[in-house]
């Protein structure tokens, strides 16, 4: 039984919107989506997803075992060749607001009449 033993092979693939998005887990750079990858594992992994133009996503997400995999069960997958668990992933991410350009002009004027005012030091 020992020698025709296999071992599981953990897989999580993550996909997004837009797709090449730059994704960490647990704050280590693993790629650009769509992509795969091994783990070890399972548990909640902290997960960040960025894209230019788009608001960054920093989240939490849970590989969960299947039912196959718990304490017992376990012992009789670990033996059979080629037993994957694959998890997926999907995150959206939000466009950033496209900027108003008349409030902008507006604030900008605001703050350049604010900067060429005196200060109570410079009045004393």
């Amino acid at each position: 039984m020992v020698l025709c033993s296999g071992c599981v092979t953990r897989l999580i693939t993550i996909k997004s919107h837009p797709q090449a998005a730059l994704v960490y887990l647990n704050d280590q750079e693993i790629g650009r989506t769509p992509l795969t990858v091994q783990f070890d594992h399972y548990g909640v992994y902290d997960v960040r997803v960025e894209a230019e133009g788009y608001k960054s996503l920093w989240t939490q997400k849970k590989a969960k075992s299947p039912l196959w995999d718990l304490p017992g069960p376990d012992l009789i997958a670990e033996t059979i060749p080629g037993m994957k668990s694959h998890i997926e992933w999907y995150f959206a991410l939000e466009l950033y607001p496209k900027p108003n350009d008349e409030a902008l002009l507006e604030r900008s004027s605001q703050m350049r009449a604010l900067s060429n005012q005196p200060t109570q030091q410079e009045t004393k």
